[in-house]
């Protein structure tokens, strides 16, 4: 009997072959066993982008909007994601899977002697970005529907997360709704139990909690899974759960969600104690998401829906405010709302389907348009001049494939925001890759 292929969390929807990527794979699907044959799988995904924004980048646009109306564009240049996959089939069902992400072309920093500086020594931050390590697992198949999976992991929840490689959206960038409110790409270290039945895939997660002292207004938890410290505190623990129902060939429906404690989950565990008047604050996220993708008739449509709560706002807002003032404390000062929403949707067409050359050639160039909802901040009373996280979002471009792994894609997208504040359109121009190098 041949050894079967050892995959991570849900399975690959769809692969044309084994050196070809379907669009809308899973995440943790990516690290994976990927040829009949090769124990050794190498692969990545990578993007490149151009920005100009027609709106202002000051710091207090949307505390005196007035003062910043005509104010000129600005533009930029990105990587917002460069990634590499390592897996490894040990063999008798154990597998072992990593990503490694550099994002924004990673960090860079120096220490130099200042020469008209008296000759001091001084450390200097080079430039911006980050390196993470987003999955790290080993895993154990003991049929193809039971599976354990320990190590750091991809949290599954809603559309981004568990689709987030740059061919699994039209954008330049990531949806943006999900992006702000909830952690991208949500990875965190925990055991996983998860399978495949008949139509369905399914996961559930126990994981290290999120941290209240990190979520702040304008990305409600988006920081919380997060750690300014070489270990993750775990004081509190949180649990995750995914089910996949592929109703037919190319249609494909999601239901995801979290729940977990996230005040007293950090370091030092200062915020508890006898006595204290926060003992019993719990600070509980609690979020729900449904999603789909149709890929059928020419036709992309994809579209989510995510809903998320935070118990006791009052008091997590009090101790961030307390805490925050703290000498260079990590700590988010700005408050986190009770609630949060984001709901997206977007449809592309395959123009090159209606000639038979293209066709036969596997290009494509799909022409797509987006809508998106989204607040990430819906506090218990009136948010007055906090209004400018209630976002609606349209954008419209093409993203052309010239062969099945690359991309090249373009859109025009504006904020639209409620008054006073100003509308934020952008045009954005990008190529991403995703496929497998060994």
């Amino acid at each position: 009997m041949k050894r079967s292929i050892i995959i991570s969390l849900l399975g690959i929807f769809m692969l044309t072959s084994a050196n070809t990527i379907k669009a809308q794979v899973v995440a943790s699907d990516s690290v994976m066993q990927h040829a009949k044959g090769n124990r050794l799988s190498i692969g990545g995904y990578g993007e490149a982008a151009l920005s100009r924004m027609f709106y202002s980048d000051h710091v207090n646009r949307y505390s005196t909007p007035q003062n910043y109306k005509n104010d000129p564009a600005h533009g930029r240049f990105d990587i917002p994601h460069a990634v590499i996959y390592v897996g490894y089939d040990f063999g008798r069902g154990w597998t072992m899977g990593t990503e490694i992400e550099f994002e924004h072309t990673g960090t860079g920093s120096s220490i130099e002697n200042e020469a008209d500086e008296a000759a001091e020594w001084e450390f200097e931050q080079e430039k911006g970005g980050e390196v993470e390590l987003e999955q790290f697992w080993i895993n154990k198949a003991f049929s193809r529907a039971a599976n354990i999976k320990i190590g750091h992991i991809i949290v599954p929840v809603g559309l981004n997360n568990a689709y987030h490689e740059p061919l699994n959206y039209f954008t330049v960038y990531r949806p943006e709704g999900e992006n702000t409110i909830l952690p991208s790409t949500w990875h965190d270290t925990g055991i996983s139990f998860w399978g495949r039945s008949g139509k369905f895939k399914y996961e559930v997660e126990l994981l290290a909690g999120l941290n209240a002292m990190f979520f702040n207004r304008d990305k409600w938890i988006h920081h919380g899974a997060g750690s300014p410290f070489e270990f993750k505190a775990a004081n509190q623990l949180g649990a995750a759960a995914r089910v996949d129902y592929y109703a037919f060939p190319g249609m494909r429906i999601g239901v995801s969600g979290f729940c977990g404690n996230s005040v007293h989950n950090t370091f030092p565990n200062d915020i508890q104690g006898d006595g204290k008047p926060y003992d019993d604050v719990k600070g509980t996220v609690l979020v729900g998401s449904l999603d789909f993708t149709l890929d059928k008739w020419n036709w992309i449509v994809r579209g989510q829906a995510d809903y998320g709560s935070l118990s006791d706002v009052d008091a997590i807002n009090t101790i961030k405010d307390a805490k925050a003032h703290a000498s260079n404390s990590p700590v988010k000062s700005a408050m986190v709302g009770k609630n949060a929403v984001s709901v997206g949707i977007e449809a592309g067409y395959n123009i090159f389907s209606q000639f038979e050359k293209l066709r036969a050639s596997e290009k494509k160039c799909y022409l797509f348009g987006r809508y998106e909802y989204y607040d990430s901040y819906i506090p218990t009373k009136n948010k007055n001049q906090f209004d400018y996280t209630n976002v609606n979002r349209i954008a419209v471009g093409v993203n052309y494939y010239p062969i099945p792994q690359i991309a090249i894609k373009a859109d025009y997208s504006t904020r639209l925001l409620k008054n006073p504040y100003n509308n934020e359109p952008s045009i954005n121009i990008g190529i991403a890759y995703e496929g497998w190098f060994l």
